[in-house]
C-alpha cells in the first residue's frame, strides 16, 4: 500500500510507503488527509487509520530544477511511442541534429521515431531531408514525470495530482 505525500501548499512530492507516512503521521510532521477505509493498521497501543494522502505540515523547498533526466524510455513515453516524422509506432529515437554534428543527447534534440524513417534520414537534417517535425521536441513536465510512483496512482489521489498538472 502506497501513501501520496503533499507539500504544505498541496503541490504532490512523492510516493511513500504506508509505514514512512504513519512515521510521519505520528512525529506530527505530517497530517492525514485521505484515509483507506476498513483496512486500520494495528498496533501495540490500539489501531490507527492506514493513509492514503498526507500533507506535511511545513513546507519543503524544492529546487527550482526539478528536471528529469533524458532516456530512451523516457523520449518514447514523452512521444506517446509515435514517430516525431511520419506518426506510424515508434520503436527507436533519433537525434533531430545528428550526434556526429554536434547534437545533443538533450530532451529538444531527440524524438521517437520509427525504424524506417531513422534508417532513411540517417545522418541528415530533417531541413536537408525536407521533413517536418509532428511537434516541437520540449521536457516533458508534470507531476507524473517529477514525482516518481505516480503512474500507478490510487483513485482517491486523482482530485490532488489534478491540482499540480
Amino acid at each position: 500500500m502506497r501513501t501520496l505525500v503533499l507539500n504544505a501548499g498541496y503541490e504532490p512530492l512523492a510516493v511513500v510507503s504506508f509505514k514512512r507516512a504513519l512515521v510521519l503521521v505520528m512525529n506530527q510532521k505530517a497530517t492525514v488527509i485521505e484515509r483507506v477505509q476498513d483496512d486500520p493498521v494495528w498496533g501495540a497501543r490500539g489501531a490507527y487509520d492506514r493513509p492514503a494522502v498526507i500533507i506535511l505540515r511545513r513546507y519543503v523547498r524544492l529546487p527550482m530544477s526539478r528536471r528529469v533526466p533524458v532516456t530512451r524510455r523516457g523520449v518514447l513515453r514523452r512521444d506517446n511511442h509515435r514517430c516525431g516524422y511520419c506518426g506510424k509506432s515508434a520503436s527507436t529515437i533519433d537525434h533531430v541534429l545528428p550526434r556526429s554534428r554536434g547534437g545533443a543527447d538533450s530532451w529538444e534534440n531527440l524524438v521517437a521515431c520509427c525504424l524506417r524513417c531513422n534508417n532513411v534520414k540517417s545522418d541528415r537534417t530533417p531541413q536537408e531531408m525536407r521533413w517536418d517535425l509532428r511537434f516541437t521536441p520540449r521536457p516533458p513536465h508534470g507531476t507524473a514525470w517529477t514525482v516518481r510512483g505516480t503512474e500507478r496512482s490510487d483513485p482517491c489521489w486523482e482530485p490532488y495530482l489534478a491540482l499540480a498538472a
